[in-house]
């Protein structure tokens, strides 16, 4: 390697600094999600990447979802997957499908291998933290439809997380929720991972998905719309820049910055390295909403 390989890798190291000393000791909330969890590669990759915030000082708590491979279960199942407003309908059959996938398969396969990276990793399923009422039926094409086993937050115990957090582990969680009478819900995992950072007070709420972030024409790279402020968002939504599996993103994203969050990100998980470019760097990537 050249000496002024070096010396670029070292400028990498150095403009990191600021940020590396800015954030140390801070949460961060990270929501996982969309196609690129199909890929091996990718997650590999996204999961070091997290074992290096937490190297690094930084407390990374991850929220997973699992939209895809739930749905290849349903459909090996004979159920025909339903999505109304981007919320998955969920009657009794699919519930325990939901639960085995998330927690049985998806969430002790993120831990292992962030153990393998040289990271430390706990599992918690969501119904140990996420307290959770059933979602009200919503308004489709004029019709009222019940969601079934979905749910929204409306509580949660962090004894877990929090003592999880303090052994310098990242705390793994699946979006469950459980209700009062012990029925799991299906809970959003954007709406779970904004209900968690409001409740950390977490300094980022990270979504990584399979889209660069809130565009202006998804079909135009470089239609990307960088920085993004509360005020700007209903106005984005009534113009449908915000629309569809969006929707719940950006709710839950409003929602935690008013809880508190310093700030969220919108960012594609299939880019190398993206969390580390969006963090550590001047420029960063994707979306960000600021208060």
């Amino acid at each position: 390697m050249s000496y002024k390989s070096q010396i670029e890798r070292a400028d990498v190291l150095i403009e990191a600094l600021p940020f590396l000393q800015r954030y140390r000791g801070h949460t961060f909330v990270i929501k996982y999600g969309g196609s690129a969890m199909e890929d091996e590669h990718t997650v590999d990759r996204l999961l070091r990447d997290v074992v290096f915030l937490e190297a690094t000082g930084i407390n990374p708590v991850l929220i997973h979802g699992g939209g895809k491979a739930i749905t290849s279960r349903m459909r090996e199942a004979g159920i025909k997957p339903k999505f109304v407003h981007g919320l998955r309908v969920t009657d009794a059959q699919s519930i325990h499908l939901v639960e085995e996938t998330l927690d049985g398969v998806i969430n002790p396969r993120i831990v292992k291998t962030i153990s393998q990276f040289g990271g430390k990793a706990k599992g918690h399923s969501g119904k140990t933290v996420f307290k959770g009422i059933k979602a009200p039926p919503v308004i489709d094409g004029g019709e009222s439809v019940d969601l079934g086993f979905v749910g929204t937050v409306s509580g949660m115990d962090l004894t877990d997380v929090e003592a999880t957090i303090a052994a310098e582990a990242v705390p793994v969680i699946s979006p469950i929720a459980m209700d009062q009478d012990g029925n799991a819900l299906n809970v959003n995992a954007d709406i779970a991972a904004g209900a968690i950072a409001g409740a950390l007070k977490a300094s980022k709420l990270i979504y990584l998905s399979d889209v660069l972030g809130i565009m202006r024409d998804p079909g135009e790279e470089d239609s990307l719309i960088p920085s993004v402020t509360r005020d700007m968002i209903q106005k984005l939504i009534k113009e449908e820049i915000i629309a569809g599996g969006m929707l719940p993103k950006v709710d839950s994203a409003v929602r935690a910055l008013e809880q508190g969050v310093g700030k969220v990100h919108f960012i594609d998980g299939r880019i190398p390295h993206s969390v580390l470019l969006e963090i550590f760097t001047n420029s960063g990537v994707g979306t960000e909403i600021v208060p």
